[in-house]
């Protein structure tokens, strides 16, 4: 079970090291009955964004809420970058968002990727427009390279950039953790981690076997615990079962212990 160990910072909050993703959802119905019981054992935050199923993951979230109650968790939604360009679509798009989660704000806002046609200083300032607005208590940004990130935390004027979401896994993990992941620790910045279990082929790499035999840990959990031993690191695996989030929850309250991690180090190379 989720430990004191397994609180992350993010701005001033605290969350659980494990949260539920919403992409690629196929069986609504399965995913509703794993949501509420991750929420009501030890996980308290869910991802979305406005992309995902055309709005439906977003519909969903507000549907798991209506059950579990807003209060208690920490809601991220991200937004589609070709709606940077205006403060007032920014606000709309925010608006329609929140009407589908059936709320009156976000926890935090992401960027879902940079909008090319504009400077990130200019797309970020914009969307500090939520902040003003109150439609989202903090704002952050996703799929950043580590010199677009730099821009986006010294553009900010009302708000600091909270948290950078990125591809993040035992295997996708190199730049991650040699330029993101420093950079994210010296700024207070949250790195949240999605794909973090490859669509669950982790379970297939050999150096996870061999951990997850030393451990007695399954290969998920081993994959998962790697991610979240690193500081400011949360990982938001997608699950449709309530035998998949049950899992994701045994990824928490334990380390790994150090000689199997530099193995695994090393084994990774």
């Amino acid at each position: 079970m989720p430990s004191s160990i397994d609180r992350k910072p993010i701005g001033s909050d605290t969350i659980s090291a494990i949260g539920l993703g919403s992409y690629g959802i196929k069986n609504y119905s399965k995913a509703f009955e794993a949501y509420v019981y991750g929420l009501t054992n030890g996980i308290d935050h869910v991802d979305t964004a406005e992309m995902y199923d055309m709005g439906k993951a977003e519909e969903f979230i507000g549907e798991v809420l209506k059950h579990v109650g807003r209060d208690g968790v920490f809601i991220t939604t991200k937004m589609l970058p070709n709606r940077l360009e205006d403060k007032e679509r920014i606000i709309k798009t925010a608006q329609e968002s929140l009407r589908r989660m059936g709320i009156n704000y976000v926890d935090l806002y992401l960027i879902h990727w940079p909008n090319e046609r504009l400077s990130i200083t200019q797309q970020v300032q914009n969307f500090e427009a939520l902040i003003e607005k109150g439609l989202t208590r903090y704002i952050g940004v996703s799929n950043f390279s580590l010199s677009q990130l730099k821009e986006a935390v010294h553009a900010t004027k009302k708000a600091p950039i909270v948290a950078l979401q990125i591809h993040y896994s035992v295997l996708n993990r190199k730049e991650v953790e040699e330029q993101l992941l420093p950079y994210c620790v010296s700024n207070k910045i949250t790195l949240q981690a999605y794909t973090p279990i490859e669509r669950g082929s982790v379970k297939d790499n050999p150096c996870v076997k061999v951990v997850s035999e030393r451990t007695g840990k399954t290969p998920i959990q081993v994959s998962l615990n790697y991610l979240i031993s690193h500081e400011n690191v949360v990982a938001i695996p997608e699950a449709e079962r309530v035998e998949h989030v049950k899992e994701l929850i045994g990824a928490m309250g334990w380390r790994i212990p150090e000689a199997h991690m530099n193995y695994l180090k090393k084994c990774l190379e």
